[in-house]
């Protein structure tokens, strides 16, 4: 895992894409690309909402990813063109990179990888690049399409600029540099593109990153199914009121305890800080927090703050409106959903004789969760999880930020051709817009490799 990211020779003549890419490049600046940068996006398997709480998740690469072809210059300039037409050109100065979050453009997630990069290395000015993006991962599914274009970004930099950063420090940079455009993501997306290993899932741990392998069993595949509904996380405030609803309740359940509260961030923090068990933790959401709303007012009385304070110190820029909080539902999915994912990994590791089984039941009370708790799924999503076990699925559940996007299915290999066609048939034909979609929205994925850059034999 350690080290930097692999530099590769491949042979273009069997790789069409790279071909295609290289005369794309070639059609579009009259000159050949120096070197191509490749990002995987991901599914986790579980593990949901958790990362920006501080706790491990259980994600795995897929073979869908974000693929540039980069060349450098003079021009003191960050020329980008995407394969895909529907993304416009965007051209901009060195020295003039401003990430608009009010707008967030394809564009703008790949200036925040190259702005992570330069503040990292702390280079006053840039190289100019010539590069154009192509990506298999569909956008807004909750793949990670957004932020594998980020870690490409900081590939492309470091690769432009002949830096070496390793693989920990990329990833621990884009996960930073994404909230450039407002999305307060806990660092999940950004770990596994880049220390991913092709093979095998991995438990990324946080604080310090760090990641293990994860031999998932032989019995069973996974398949991802895309609901078609898009979700833009920094489009939206869901997001972000979640991480804020969180943070409250890590806030509340401090002052409660005794401890100094206003140190406090994280739900995982707390856990640390308390030294209890993820069972006691959920006694103390049970004993400490109400299931009903709890309004501005009340979180201001019970932290003895003004609302003036809640706004400037907790509150993020997109959740200002925000008047109620459910603390008890957030709180208590997070420390079962952190307890699942210890779960997931000892199955995994134990290998019993019924292991599909018991993850399978972990991925269906995660989806649970993340339903009815943390309210992030939506009525398609939850129509396609339940298509997906009536066709033979072990487990389904929602995967990435949720409403909309992907459902992640694990589904023992006997099963697999009758599971595939019925999901086809029930979710994606009656819809002609799903049914024009379901080539690329249904695929069977295996853990695929992290982030590297590529050179021409």
């Amino acid at each position: 895992m350690a080290g930097n990211p692999p530099k590769i020779k491949v042979s273009f003549s069997d790789n069409e894409r790279l071909q295609k890419l290289k005369e794309a490049f070639h059609g579009k600046y009259a000159e050949s690309p120096l070197f191509y940068v490749r990002a995987p996006g991901r599914v986790n398997l579980i593990g949901e909402h958790i990362d920006y709480c501080g706790y491990a998740v259980l994600p795995m690469a897929i073979e869908q990813n974000i693929l540039a072809a980069v060349s450098v210059n003079n021009s003191q300039a960050i020329q980008l063109t995407n394969t895909d037409s529907k993304y416009k050109d965007f051209s901009v100065s060195v020295n003039e990179i401003i990430i608009d979050r009010e707008n967030p453009q394809w564009y703008y997630y790949f200036l925040c990888g190259v702005k992570g990069v330069q503040e990292q290395l702390n280079l006053s000015s840039l190289a100019g690049i010539h590069c154009i993006v192509d990506g298999t991962i569909p956008a807004s599914s909750g793949l990670s399409s957004s932020s594998a274009l980020v870690c490409c970004a900081g590939l492309v930099t470091m690769e432009a600029n002949q830096k070496a950063i390793s693989k920990v420090l990329l990833a621990e940079t884009c996960a930073k540099c994404e909230r450039y455009i407002g999305t307060e993501g806990g660092g999940m997306d950004q770990s596994i593109s880049f220390l991913a290993e092709e093979g095998t899932a991995k438990l990324i741990e946080f604080n310090p990153l760090r990641a293990t392998d994860v031999k998932l069993p032989a019995g069973a595949m996974f398949v991802i199914a895309n609901s078609c509904v898009e979700m833009n996380k920094a489009a939206s405030s869901l997001f972000n009121i979640r991480v804020v609803e969180c943070r409250i309740a890590t806030k509340v359940l401090a002052k409660a305890k005794g401890l100094k509260w206003s140190a406090l961030q994280k739900l995982g923090e707390l856990h640390t800080e308390l030294k209890l068990s993820l069972e006691k933790m959920l006694d103390l959401v049970e004993e400490v927090l109400h299931p009903e709303p709890y309004s501005r007012e009340e979180v201001c009385k019970l932290l003895e703050i003004t609302t003036e304070q809640l706004c400037n110190n907790i509150l993020s820029a997109n959740t200002q409106h925000v008047m109620q909080f459910e603390l008890y539902q957030r709180a208590k999915h997070v420390y079962s959903e952190a307890a699942r994912v210890v779960q997931f990994k000892a199955v995994c590791d134990s290998s019993p004789d019924d292991a599909v089984l018991q993850l399978g039941n972990l991925m269906n009370q995660s989806h649970a969760s993340c339903r009815y708790l943390y309210e992030c799924s939506c009525l398609e999503l939850d129509q396609l999880v339940d298509i997906c076990l009536k066709a033979g699925a072990v487990g389904s559940r929602l995967t990435g930020a949720g409403w909309g996007g992907c459902t992640v299915s694990m589904v023992p290999i006997e099963k697999m051709d009758s599971f595939l066609r019925s999901v086809k048939e029930q979710y994606y034909m009656p819809d002609a817009r799903r049914a024009a979609l379901v080539k690329q929205s249904l695929f069977v994925t295996r853990p695929g490799g992290g982030a590297a850059i590529f050179t021409e034999e």
